[in-house]
Parts: C-alpha cells; sequence; structure tokens
C-alpha cells in the first residue's frame, strides 16, 4: 500500500471530494444519482455531517493529494437509530485496489466506535463487488438484498446491505440512555 495519511476531511476538500464522487456517479453504479453534485453541494454534504458531530475522514498521499474518502452518519433519523450509522467510502478511480480503502474503512470503523455507535451499515449500490469484497475483509456480514431498485446505465440494480458490530455492539446497553 502506498504510503498515506488519514485525516478528518476540511471544508477545503470539498472539491476534491466532489471530483472523486462524479467520477462515481458517471461510470459507476455504486451511487444511484445520476448528475454529479458540485463543490457548492458536496460542501453543504460535508457541513451536515460534520455539523452533526459525525465523522468525514479524507486519506491523502505523501505529497497531499486527496485519494479518498469516507464519512458516516446516523443510518436514519429517528432517535431510536441513534446508535447506528451508514458509512459512505469512494476511493479515486485510478487509486482503487492499493489498500487505500482499507486503510480508511478500518480508521472509519474506530472513529465510529469510539463516538458511541454500536452497528455501521453498508448499503452498497449495485452490488458492487470491490465494496462487498471490503467491507466483507472488515468484518462485515451480508444483512440482506433489495433487487432490481435502481435503473441506471441501462440496467436494473440489486442493493446489498451489510453490517458489523461496533465496540460491544448489541452485547451491553449504552452507557447513558435518555429518559
Amino acid at each position: 500500500m502506498p504510503r498515506v495519511q488519514i485525516e478528518p476531511a476540511i471544508p477545503a476538500d470539498a472539491a476534491a471530494i466532489a471530483a472523486i464522487y462524479a467520477h462515481h456517479v458517471l461510470h459507476g453504479t455504486a451511487s444511484y444519482e445520476i448528475e454529479p453534485p458540485g463543490t457548492d453541494e458536496m460542501a453543504q454534504r460535508m457541513d451536515k455531517v460534520l455539523g452533526s458531530g459525525w465523522p468525514w475522514l479524507v486519506t491523502r498521499s505523501a505529497g497531499g493529494e486527496l485519494l479518498g474518502y469516507a464519512y458516516a452518519s446516523q443510518f436514519r433519523d429517528r432517535p431510536a437509530y441513534r446508535y447506528v450509522c451508514e458509512n459512505s467510502i469512494y476511493i479515486r478511480h485510478d487509486r482503487r485496489g492499493q489498500g487505500i480503502g482499507k486503510a480508511l474503512l478500518a480508521a472509519l470503523l474506530d472513529v465510529c466506535a469510539a463516538q458511541g455507535f454500536r452497528q455501521m451499515i453498508a448499503v452498497i449500490g449495485g452490488a458492487e463487488p470491490a465494496s462487498v469484497a471490503l467491507h466483507t475483509a472488515a468484518g462485515f456480514t451480508h444483512a440482506g438484498t433489495m433487487r432490481a431498485i435502481g435503473r441506471k446505465q441501462g440496467r436494473w440494480l440489486d442493493t446489498v446491505y451489510m453490517q458489523r458490530a461496533l465496540g460491544e455492539g448489541c452485547g451491553t446497553p449504552p452507557p447513558v440512555e435518555p429518559d
């Protein structure tokens, strides 16, 4: 694996993040978006995640070039889901297959566990084999497949759900339960 640095994203990363994501939107099936968001929209998405206190990480080359990103947000808005997060991870298309995603996902798992999340869900659009393999290697298990729920690039796409416990998972209650 190339030498990389993983750190929290900053607003100045929005353009590079938007460029990475745009390639996947236009050429892949992991995202069901058809038109890639611009830098301003990506900055707003980042602000929502970071403003909620959730992690958004980036990985950079030794020279500071942004190679990929990953973030997590609460799985659903309702309060009962507050201990479950959903991840999203994208690697620059010309740097895939070099272990960058594995390192980035491992860092995201650690941060999410430290923040008190007890489960992480991966919603894998297009049932992308590389994403399924990445999550399987990180300890995720298959939690379900929704067949033919997306339509992109002239074909029907499945979505795979995978899940992994974080920290103590459901083995113990969270440290503080709300009244």
